[in-house]
């Protein structure tokens, strides 16, 4: 009777042990917008895109092969939120921009606009929601209104020096 009773409790064990494992440990959340003067980074002329599809990927530090990945769709304002499940301390986590919903701003802006995320538990942060850098596509053309903002930012930068 002792041993079934240990069994049973070592079962028990191990099953809440695999039903830990595969909980939802991490909301990711962020933006996504339109770059209409192609400077790859928010004016006051940038908007968010609904309906965007993004994709979050984690790869494995030294083999670099996708471990988890998923993708969401940003709601009316812009903004998505990704369920993460299982945790990814050995792993790089990224978001990237999939599809523009707009075929007027669609052109991705790079391979290096992608947000990193921790998506692991031992990383310092006590909060299961991260939040990622806004990621976004580009329009084909600079738009000319964008023309006196871009010169007030170099104005700007010329008096920071």
């Amino acid at each position: 009777m002792a041993k079934a009773v240990a069994l049973v409790s070592a079962l028990c064990i191990l099953a809440a042990a695999v039903v830990d494992a595969h909980k939802e440990k991490f909301h990711v959340e962020g933006d996504v917008y339109c770059d209409p003067c192609r400077v790859q980074f928010e004016t006051e002329l940038s908007y968010n895109l609904a309906g965007a599809t993004v994709r979050l990927e984690c790869r494995d530090i030294e083999t670099k092969t996708v471990t988890y990945s998923m993708e969401g769709v940003t709601g009316s304002d812009g903004h998505y939120s990704l369920t993460v499940k299982g945790d990814h301390e050995k792993d790089i986590c990224e978001v990237i921009p999939v599809k523009s919903p707009k075929a007027e701003c669609s052109e991705p802006m790079g391979d290096y606009e992608r947000a990193k995320i921790e998506c692991t538990e031992n990383s310092g942060l006590h909060n299961p929601i991260r939040y990622a850098n806004p990621i976004g596509f580009m329009t084909p053309e600079i738009l000319p209104a964008c023309g006196p903002i871009l010169a007030n930012l170099a104005t700007f930068n010329e008096e920071s020096s």
